[in-house]
């Protein structure tokens, strides 16, 4: 399997990095938190680490470290606008739960 973007993610991530004016990709992972155990984190990437694991989809390389793949692999992200609020979604067929207030989820 694989983690992959939406075109919008994708077209996302790229203007960011463009306005930024360095950047290799996007990090993603996960963090222990919330009631539910586990949280999504994103970053963009300098520096890439050895140990990554390193996916492209659309033309943006996607960094996952070997602890977070276990939990997010074949995750699709997407970006997505509704009025004012903006922000990544993520379709990650490995959830079981996610907490209440969306913030964390259980595998």
């Amino acid at each position: 399997m694989a983690i992959t973007l939406t075109e919008k993610a994708a077209r996302h991530i790229t203007r960011y990095l463009e306005r930024r004016g360095k950047g290799v990709g996007l990090r993603f992972g996960v963090r222990t938190t919330g009631c539910s155990g586990l949280a999504y984190k994103l970053e963009y990437v300098d520096e890439p680490a050895a140990e990554d694991n390193i996916f492209e989809s659309h033309g943006v390389k996607v960094f996952v470290d070997p602890k977070s793949l276990a939990y997010i692999d074949g995750t699709e992200l997407d970006f997505a606008r509704e009025g004012l609020n903006e922000g990544f979604r993520f379709n990650n067929p490995n959830v079981k739960d996610n907490c209440g207030c969306g913030e964390s989820f259980r595998i």
